[in-house]
């Protein structure tokens, strides 16, 4: 789903969310497979395949060696979270 817009709730005080869109599908080597516009919601439908996700995986050992376990404190870092 490509979203677009503002959502929030001013009497709370909250400060809201803006949706820029532009939503979209990477094949395993980032190049574009589908791209949803910036000015509309839309649904954004693009087949995928697992086989060439998994040969990639399989075959550029900084993904298939990644770990993503130790991702965590590296995100705690960045949102100040404990």
């Amino acid at each position: 789903v490509n979203r677009v817009g503002f959502e929030g709730h001013p009497e709370n005080g909250d400060p809201g969310l803006e949706f820029w869109g532009n939503s979209f599908v990477a094949d395993p080597f980032g190049q574009m497979v589908s791209e949803a516009s910036n000015c509309k919601e839309e649904i954004l439908v693009a087949e995928c395949d697992p086989a060439k996700s998994e040969e990639t995986r399989r075959n550029w050992p900084f993904l298939r060696d990644r770990r993503i376990d130790a991702y965590q404190p590296i995100l705690n870092r960045w949102l100040g979270e404990k």
